[in-house]
């Protein structure tokens, strides 16, 4: 008979724990900032309205239109005016109290959502009459929020570095990630409830309620002026954040990558269409395949401990980009495969084909969780690398990045769906993600060594 194992051999559940620990998300920014944590919270809960009314405009157009392109379209109007505030609201936030930007910047944003809600009761009232009401109406709207948002997003991506130590950077972009995951999760998948149960009208109603959470956390935070001299804001400040991103080729090349993703692998503006004819479910299954995305973004980011111990954020965002254009390339070739299948799609979960929607939630879920591992080194590298006076610039790059490659996703994937077929656009862009990524990597020594320990612009 073996010998039983001595007390000191044996794994104890305390050191359990602390292995786990070492995975999960770590807590200590909430600690550390109560006006971080107040910002995190808010965030997270007006977040998911947002998310609702994204998903919710998507449909309301798919609604009036019946076109996938013109559901591409409400992000690719809003692409140039987004450009636009992110450059130059990069610049507000480097030269203006953050706080009061960002107080004027979310007011915006939700005086559109309203506007948004009193359209989509419009349009319901002509609809009972057989008509719909005009579409570029939302687009308008839908563009001026994009760029409050946008203005708001910048302005608050520098508040970071203001209000947390440098060293727990890391750990709060992860913590970012869960209430992104969360928002990602939550909203879409309610938005689909909610269009199914109560209408589109009602959906955008909740988001202008749920506003309210993420106002407290910004009005609580505190006065965050300019650090150093007094500058007015003007094309020179906005020149010299140029100038320096110009002269920073680890921080361009974090832009670079994620705008190829973006752009070629992402299948969110297909989604109407696999609901209404592929699929089945309708608005159900947009919701539930915008979650699972979100899924994937919220575990990763949940098991996140070891991010502190990454330090080469180049090659983990590469890695992390192929991953995702993996996922997205399978994405493509399941809906291929699922033109194939005798399937009489229907609104509602009765009408849902269910191993298909199965395999593209996963793909959803993967395609979720590698961008967030791009993100939270995309993101500290930025905070790390660049001085606070010119992080708002920089943000507002980033938050052009991360906000325009999308749209620009969804025109590349929506003229490409017309043109050819719903499966094209995931399976070519995915091949192409993975290969693009391949090549800027090999050719970019300073980004393949870049080191976090001593972070270079």
């Amino acid at each position: 008979m073996p010998p039983e194992p001595s007390p000191a051999s044996s794994p104890s559940p305390a050191s359990g724990r602390r292995g786990l620990s070492r995975h999960l998300v770590d807590l200590a920014p909430l600690r550390a900032s109560p006006a971080f944590a107040r910002l995190w919270i808010g965030g997270a809960i007006s977040g998911i309205g947002a998310f609702m009314t994204q998903v919710a405009v998507g449909l309301q157009v798919y609604e009036i239109t019946e076109s996938t392109f013109m559901v591409g379209l409400v992000g690719g109007i809003a692409l140039l005016p987004m450009i636009i505030a992110g450059l130059w609201g990069g610049v507000i936030a480097d030269v203006f109290d953050r706080r009061r930007v960002l107080i004027v910047a979310s007011l915006t944003a939700w005086a559109s959502t309203v506007a948004l809600a009193a359209l989509s009761f419009h349009d319901q009232h002509l609809h009972a009459d057989g008509t719909h009401a005009a579409v570029w109406h939302f687009f308008v709207v839908t563009t001026l929020s994009a760029v409050a948002s946008t203005v708001s997003n910048a302005t608050r991506g520098s508040v970071v570095g203001r209000i947390l130590p440098a060293d727990m950077i890391s750990r709060a972009t992860a913590l970012n990630g869960i209430s992104f995951g969360v928002m990602l999760t939550v909203g879409p998948a309610l938005a689909g409830v909610l269009a199914a149960g109560v209408g589109l009208p009602w959906t955008f109603t909740v988001d202008a309620v749920l506003f309210s959470a993420g106002f407290l956390g910004i009005w609580m935070l505190p006065s965050l002026p300019r650090l150093g001299e007094r500058v007015e804001a003007g094309w020179p400040v906005l020149k010299e954040g140029l100038a320096f991103l110009r002269r920073s080729p680890n921080i361009r090349m974090s832009f670079v990558v994620d705008i190829i993703a973006m752009t070629f692998g992402r299948p969110y503006v297909l989604f109407p269409a696999l609901g209404a004819t592929l699929v089945g479910g309708g608005a159900l299954t947009v919701g539930a395949l915008a979650a699972a995305g979100a899924v994937g973004t919220m575990l990763t980011s949940l098991f996140s401990g070891p991010v502190a111990r990454v330090h080469r954020h180049g090659v983990a965002i590469s890695r992390a980009i192929q991953v995702f254009g993996v996922f997205a390339a399978l994405f493509g070739l399941t809906t291929l495969v699922a033109t194939a299948v005798e399937h009489e799609p229907a609104e509602g979960w009765g009408g849902v084909h269910w191993p298909t929607l199965a395999v593209l939630a996963l793909c959803m879920a993967g395609m979720g969780a590698a961008d967030e591992v791009s993100a939270i080194f995309r993101q500290t590298m930025i905070i790390q690398a660049a001085p606070d006076e010119m992080r708002g610039r920089l943000q507002g790059v980033f938050v052009v990045v991360v906000t325009g490659g999308p749209r620009l996703g969804d025109m590349y994937a929506g003229a490409l769906a017309a043109a050819v077929a719903l499966w094209f656009p995931p399976l070519l862009g995915g091949v192409l993600v993975i290969a693009l990524i391949a090549i800027l990597t090999r050719a970019q020594r300073a980004w393949r060594e870049y080191d976090a320990q001593a972070p270079t612009p």
